[in-house]
């Protein structure tokens, strides 16, 4: 027996957090009847449906994805734009992308359908490291990069303290390249710690995901993850740090 909220993330139907959302909407029904405890307990000889649709057990797959910008990090868009879970369509298992990047930001993303992965992997308090490579309009100053570094506040709480380089400027175009690693995952996250000092980004790439680079992918591409780097990945959620 396990908690439906686990089950449903096992199963691939989002992670933990938005399946409890699922439960408590009316979405869910065990056997028949609709579900809206977060407590109830369901065992494999159990009969579960989410929105009318019958689960069925899914093997667990892992894939990094190099995210084109234009693309919406979600399962489906009600406005009928390219979603990531359309650049896997010979992919049977139902894929939901790990945290989001927004629509006009490219770079390293995780599709799994393994929803206690997706929920350590980017919750805060595990502190996974996500590098972005950001293109700023201005050139800003050691004290501007310290202020990143310390953190920024923003309207939904100051950020976590940041590593921050700048790897290029060009005083004639008015522009600047910086690297920047943080562990939190609010909305727009880069893009606002920019604007809040002053320097807004052009344009936006993640380019590493704890270990993970973009390494031999072009915008589109994907591959699949080893069984070693989920296993790192569990590790570094768990731990902080990888494993030997």
């Amino acid at each position: 027996m396990e908690r439906l909220q686990k089950m449903l993330a096992h199963a691939g139907v989002a992670s933990r957090r938005k399946s409890e959302q699922l439960i408590l909407e009316g979405k869910v029904k065990v056997n028949g009847k609709v579900v809206t405890e977060l407590g109830t307990k369901v065992s494999s000889t159990d009969t579960v449906e989410v929105d009318g649709v019958k689960l069925e057990k899914e093997q667990k797959v892992y894939h990094l994805l190099y995210k084109p910008r234009g693309v919406i990090s979600a399962v489906t868009d009600d406005k009928g734009r390219e979603t990531v879970a359309d650049l896997f369509p010979h992919i049977q298992e139902r894929l939901f992308p790990v945290g989001r990047l927004d629509y006009d930001t490219s770079g390293l993303l995780i599709m799994t359908n393994d929803g206690d992965l997706s929920y350590t992997l980017t919750h805060p308090k595990f502190k996974i490291d996500k590098t972005y490579v950001a293109r700023v309009k201005g050139i800003p100053g050691k004290e501007q990069l310290r202020i990143l570094e310390r953190g920024v506040d923003l309207e939904d709480g100051k950020t976590a303290p940041a590593r921050v380089k700048l790897l290029s400027a060009d005083a004639k175009q008015g522009k600047a390249i910086i690297e920047i690693t943080i562990h939190e995952g609010k909305n727009r996250q880069v893009r606002r710690m920019f604007d809040a000092i002053g320097f807004p980004v052009q344009k936006l790439k993640r380019e590493r995901f704890a270990f993970l680079t973009l390494n031999g992918l072009n915008a589109g591409d994907s591959r699949e993850l080893s069984s070693h780097e989920v296993k790192l990945l569990r590790v570094m959620a768990e731990t902080g740090k990888i494993g030997s």
